[in-house]
């Protein structure tokens, strides 16, 4: 099968062409395991931390990509689920335990033994995969698949963040980074908080532009001061700079919600600029998000499905992937960009 594969860690920024095509052996499933030939493959942020080692794969080569969507091919012993030719969708969530405390409760993404797509086994960035079939899921016949794709991670993943804002109708939120998830949560909140305003900061003009005509009440760059301290702000930056700035600009007893799985250092002297009495003082919260749990592809995608979210899409052939990768690195967001595999 046709893959896009990375041999080792690297920097992106000096090397444009990190992913390589190949041909490569296609997976066979195991008990309680389907196969699945996959039609789109979502690009994350999470990708540039695997290459560039701040959350690097298992063993190399590795096929990166999580946000998949395609259709059943076979299965293994056991597996009843789904019946060949059925639409389905695989998330950050591979496989987990499925017997300490956190599992039980339905904070899987919390297992000590997480496992994810993309990273600890093969993704999505190829033409077929295997995973359990606990871990995929069906996709509601209101999304194609390239509307869904983005959903199974940028939309999961925010919908968990503002779970964690325990945000009340009528509060303020912020949103500092307007990326893939960035522009999803701003859909999911009008919704679910209709009397809510939404406050986005962004770098690029661009975004902000962006972010008002999907409607938010305002928009400034990272480091502007909001026309009003905010209840909840979720930041989905890979840096520092955005929180120190975020924790300004929330009121009394906010909560900044961090959406990201790692911070890169090349700002991290920023945090030298934290000030106790005026970003923490006043029973202020930080809480940072840990994955995806099934639960939360599962009423996530029901929740896209009644509001019928559709994303901002860019799309790219699998063997650009490096393409909207490097873009993806400079910033270059409107939206979530999209693999086509077949």
């Amino acid at each position: 099968m046709k893959a896009m594969i990375l041999k080792e860690i690297t920097d992106l920024s000096k090397n444009k062409s990190p992913l390589q095509l190949a041909d490569i052996a296609a997976p066979e499933p195991m008990d309680g395991e389907i196969l699945i030939r996959i039609s789109v493959c979502g690009v994350c942020h999470t990708e540039l931390d695997e290459i560039e080692g701040r959350t690097p794969p298992a063993k190399f080569p590795a096929v990166l990509g999580h946000q998949v969507v395609g259709r059943v091919e076979g299965a293994g012993g056991k597996a009843d689920k789904f019946k060949k030719g059925d639409r389905v969708g695989v998330a950050w969530i591979y496989s987990s335990c499925g017997e300490c405390r956190y599992c039980i409760e339905g904070n899987d993404n919390l297992c000590e033994e997480f496992k994810a797509t993309g990273r600890d086994e093969d993704g999505g960035y190829a033409e077929y995969m295997t995973i359990s079939e606990s871990f995929a899921y069906r996709i509601p016949e209101v999304f194609t698949d390239t509307d869904a794709a983005p959903l199974l991670c940028a939309g999961a993943i925010g919908y968990r963040s503002l779970r964690l804002t325990e945000l009340k109708d009528g509060q303020s939120l912020g949103l500092t980074g307007f990326g893939a998830s960035g522009h999803l949560v701003l859909k999911m909140a009008k919704h679910m908080f209709p009397n809510s305003n939404v406050y986005v900061f962004a770098r690029s003009e661009e975004e902000r532009e962006f972010s008002k005509h999907l409607g938010a009440l305002w928009a400034g760059e990272t480091q502007d001061r909001s026309p009003q301290k905010l209840d909840a702000i979720i930041d989905t930056t890979p840096v520092w700079k955005p929180v120190v700035e975020a924790l300004g600009n929330l009121n009394t007893q906010g909560r900044l919600v961090i959406n990201a799985i790692r911070k890169e250092e090349i700002d991290k002297n920023y945090l030298l600029n934290l000030d106790y009495p005026r970003d923490l003082w006043m029973e202020k919260e930080i809480k940072s998000v840990a994955n995806i749990s099934r639960k939360d592809v599962v009423e996530f995608l029901e929740l896209a499905a009644q509001i019928a979210i559709k994303p901002q899409i860019e799309e790219y052939a699998l063997e650009d992937a490096n393409s909207a990768l490097v873009e993806l690195k400079e910033g270059k967001i409107k939206g979530s960009k999209v693999l086509i595999i077949d």
